[in-house]
């Protein structure tokens, strides 16, 4: 019956010991419950062996003396029967559990003597002597000097200990690390020593609850994350499941050293056949289609630190239903569900207003919403039915008022939209499979409501005819596909880039500057009391998870839906893939989904090869009859080449720097080719001669390109210049007037440039690796990309569909790249550099 949630929030349980509780000690109606008796930092705890006697819970600072016998009574042969016995009297104990039934705990006030007498007696001085340090800790006034007191205390306990070697589970083990930490479950952590051999990963309590050891086998390990616990870099978890939802240990350790070492010893055993998934990889799989929108979000909760074992950050999961009174579900209805592109805050107008004009009188820190969307009374809130015990720990022994539980999901949805203070959203529960937590199966006393209703199941929708239908229909509203072209909207705000900043404040989405990751430095903090004050306090308030996205999120690629259900919450997917080349052409898929094809790059095969330059091949253009090759080399020379003779028939030199790329004007009559001789040449086809020069670059001219009468120029003088070519008048003489339009400043050099479809996107990759986006109409950066770090391009070309780039590098690599998101899609390498 005893668990660590009868602890006060941030209590530790040191130790137990086998004891009789007597009552009534040398009266006739002496009794003895023989029981267990546990030493807490923060109280003294009996558990009765008889499961009809309450457990009994004595704050320490409720007590007024503990005290062992005399010397002298305790060797009077008279009264043997005090050996090992502590006496504590207190005016104030809680009584819990009683008949084994979860409630709310029962106060007993006045001054009361309690005798514990210890099995083994010998250990009796030991337990006085705790009991007393405990009771100073206790007693101090401010509760950072009992913080500090208190772990002190543990801090010694841990120092006399260590892992115990003979619970290896074998005996060839190789030990790599053994440290201090603890591990954290909801509202509790329990302090140990960790373990990590070549094989296992070991945890000890110092307690030995709930069981002298836990084991995890390395070689079952899927996931490991590190976890911002209690605002500090000091947490890991690690997750033996691909798709789970909890963990199966989360330890939180004393300095981010031991974090980061224990993490580089399990992610080094594990990364020759573990991928380590970024949130990038994981929105190109739900946009692909391949993970649903339940799992995407999982994994964002994952890696934004939200964890099933901290309720301060318990995944947050949206409102998705806005419709609670009809008697038929419609998900083909756009008003059917939660407008996605605002916070919960903002979907009431009239509430809206009055918290901007608070927001606007308020002096800084400003803040729009005095309350969070998730917290640990929020997620209890929903979880009451199945938890009840971490409600009665959060809340000190008591349930929430009746008026207040979790009643209805009309009621708290309608709370969330005109509430002044209730913004919540909801929990993953809501879109899994246990219903439990809708219905009050433990037949709990949650009180009776205003009018003298009791509380006992959730009142359902009239859509739903059961909890088990409301989750249903709940999974296939979230895997709609309203849903998936709007989930984006939500993850921007709660995840991403309107997550903070003026991005934030323009989408009314400002809460509390301590509920930010690094809205404050505890170490900067150095009034322990301050410090423990404002830790409780963000703990309690809850906190806004990590920021995974900094530009906005890509929207979910919406191919042929064939199926809008999901059979189960763990589902690869509710959509088809939508690239099966065997059935479906190309210009069968939606414009963005094309990209999906690229998967096909691997199956590339090589046809024929001819040699025709001495060096390396630096542009090629095709006759729009596909007769003719040209082709621009490092040897200086463009050269044209008989795809039907397979011939060389030109050979052209204009200066003797090399050339770097060419291309064919629309007619077939003339080719360009840039140099690095800083100039641009104008070639003639029919007349076989030079027709024109352009010098317009202070560098050699990497890459040139032709749109609508436009001459684009790349230059290692780090420019891109937009030029508009008039031919001349004389047909056989055919001169150029050149106007510069646009000049393109970067910070290196520029290797080359390409324009989408539509003419209104240039991308320039750089020597560096980035790629710059461009807006062509105004001649501005729309933002930039670094995707190839220390990779510099060698040419790329914009995809049809305008939002992907093929790419050659000296990485030797052909590789697809998502122009919006900067996203490697598709990558296959080969012998050598590809121009």
């Amino acid at each position: 019956r005893f668990s660590l949630l009868l602890l006060n929030l941030e209590e530790y349980y040191f130790e137990q010991h086998t004891a009789n509780h007597i009552i009534n000690k040398g009266c006739r109606d002496e009794r003895k419950f023989r029981g267990s008796l546990k030493i807490c930092s923060k109280s003294v705890i009996f558990e009765p062996d008889d499961n009809i006697q309450p457990i009994i819970k004595i704050p320490l600072r409720d007590c007024i003396s503990i005290k062992a016998p005399e010397d002298s009574e305790a060797n009077n042969p008279f009264t043997r029967d005090t050996s090992g016995t502590i006496s504590v009297v207190c005016n104030q104990v809680f009584l819990i559990k009683e008949r084994n039934i979860i409630a709310p705990y029962k106060t007993v006030r006045g001054g009361t003597e309690h005798l514990f007498q210890l099995d083994v007696a010998g250990k009796l001085g030991d337990v006085v002597q705790t009991l007393h340090q405990l009771y100073r800790a206790s007693c101090l006034d401010k509760m950072g000097d009992q913080a500090a007191m208190i772990t002190a205390i543990l801090q010694s306990r841990l120092a006399r200990t260590s892992f115990d070697k003979n619970r290896f589970q074998s005996i060839s083990e190789t030990l790599h690390m053994e440290c201090k930490a603890e591990m954290v479950t909801p509202l509790v952590t329990n302090p140990g020593h960790v373990c990590v051999t070549d094989a296992n990963l070991y945890f000890q309590p110092l307690n030995g609850y709930p069981k002298p050891v836990v084991q995890i086998t390395l070689q079952n390990v899927r996931r490991i994350y590190k976890r911002r616990h209690g605002l500090m870099p000091l947490g890991l978890e690690v997750f033996c499941t691909e798709n789970d939802l909890c963990s199966d240990i989360y330890l939180k350790f004393y300095n981010y050293q031991d974090r980061d070492e224990l993490y580089f010893l399990i992610a080094t055993y594990i990364e020759n056949h573990i991928t380590e998934h970024t949130a990038e990889s994981y929105m190109l799989q739900w946009q692909r289609g391949h993970i649903s929108n339940y799992q995407y979000l999982l994994h964002l909760n994952n890696l934004a630190d939200r964890s099933c074992n901290d309720l301060s950050q318990y995944p947050v999961f949206p409102w998705i239903i806005a419709d609670y009174s009809s008697s038929v579900l419609d998900l083909t209805k756009p008003e059917t569900f939660r407008d996605l592109s605002k916070p919960i805050g903002a979907l009431n107008k009239e509430r809206l207003d009055r918290l901007l004009k608070r927001y606007q009188e308020m002096p800084e820190p400003k803040f729009m919403y005095g309350s969070h969307y998730s917290s640990p009374g929020y997620v209890l809130f929903y979880l009451v039915r199945v938890a009840p015990e971490y409600m009665l720990c959060l809340q000190n022994g008591k349930f929430d008022h009746a008026d207040r539980m979790f009643n209805s999901l009309a009621e708290t949805w309608k709370n969330c939209l005109d509430g002044a203070t209730d913004f919540k959203e909801l929990i993953p529960e809501f879109y899994e499979n246990d219903s439990g937590f809708l219905v009050n199966s433990l037949k709990l006393d949650l009180g009776k409501r205003q009018g003298g209703k009791i509380v006992e199941d959730v009142e359902l929708p009239p859509w739903a005819s059961g909890p088990d239908d409301f989750l249903q229909k709940s999974q296939e509203a979230l895997e709609s596909q309203y849903v998936s072209e709007h989930l984006h909207e939500w993850i921007d705000i709660i995840f991403g880039y309107k997550q903070k900043g003026s991005e934030a404040v323009a989408a009314h989405n400002v809460f509390h500057p301590l509920t930010y990751e690094g809205g404050v430095d505890l170490n900067s903090i150095m009034d322990p009391n301050e410090k423990v004050a404002l830790l409780t306090q963000i703990l309690e308030f809850g906190q806004t998870p990590k920021q995974l996205f900094t530009i906005p999120h890509p929207r979910r690629i919406i191919p042929k839906l064939k199926s809008l259900s999901r059979t189960s919450s763990h589902s690869v997917s509710i959509i088809e893939s939508p690239v099966s080349p065997n059935e479906e052409s190309f210009e069968d898929l939606t414009e963005e989904s094309i990209k999906l094809a690229w998967n096909n790059i691997a199956k590339l095969k090589l046809d024929e090869q001819y040699k025709i330059h001495k060096e390396a091949i630096t542009g090629i253009a095709v006759t729009c009859n596909g007769s003719s090759v040209f082709t621009t080399s490092q040897d200086s020379t463009l050269k044209m080449f008989s795809k039907e003779s397979k011939t060389i028939q030109r050979s052209v030199s204009f200066s003797n720097m090399a050339l770097s790329s060419c291309l064919i004007l629309p007619g077939d009559t003339t080719v360009i080719s840039s140099s690095w001789d800083n100039h641009i040449y104008f070639y003639s086809i029919a007349f076989g001669r030079q027709q024109d020069i352009l010098m317009g670059h202070d560098d050699a001219v990497s890459k040139i390109c032709w749109r609508d009468g436009r001459l684009y120029s790349a230059s290692w003088d780090s420019t891109v210049k937009v030029w508009h070519c008039v031919p001349g008048e004389t047909l056989s003489n055919k001169k150029y007037h050149f106007e510069l339009l646009a000049e393109l400043e970067h910070d290196v050099s520029v290797n080359t440039i390409d324009l989408n479809a539509a003419n209104t996107v240039l991308a320039s990759g750089t020597k560096e690796g980035t790629i710059s986006v461009w807006d062509v109409t105004t001649a501005t950066v729309l933002h930039q990309l670094p995707c190839f770090v220390v990779v510099s391009f060698v040419a790329f070309f914009f995809c049809t569909d305008s939002r992907h780039l093929l790419s050659t590098g000296e990485d030797c690599c052909f590789k697809v790249t998502d122009v919006q998101t900067g996203m490697l899609i598709s990558s296959v390498s080969t012998d050598e550099p590809q121009r």
